[in-house]
């Protein structure tokens, strides 16, 4: 299981292929309507890294760093969305509404 939600949303933004930090905060921007700060959204890279969820992609330029999910980070952002899915699920018939 994940830290925290900015982990997963790095994930969620990366899924797609690589992309650099400037890019990964643009992908969660169209996601959730907001920008994660520079310390969260480094600082869940930084963490990511660590874990072995994702690597630095070869196809970096200058500055910019863009990173790939692991094999390892797209198995565990599938088991955390299913996951996220059935709560989601279970939350709505609970509550009396349809899923969308």
């Amino acid at each position: 299981m994940l830290a925290n939600d900015a982990q997963l949303l790095v994930l969620c933004a990366l899924a797609e292929g690589p992309l650099h930090g400037y890019a990964i905060n643009t992908a969660i921007e169209r996601l959730t309507g907001e920008r994660l700060a520079p310390g969260s959204l480094y600082g869940a890279l930084t963490r990511l890294e660590a874990k072995g969820l994702l690597v630095e992609a070869a196809d970096g330029t200058g500055r910019q760093r863009p990173v790939r999910l692991t094999g390892k980070g797209k198995e565990l952002l599938e088991r955390e969305l299913r996951s996220m899915a059935r709560v989601a699920s279970t939350g709505l018939q609970r509550l009396g509404v349809s899923p969308a």
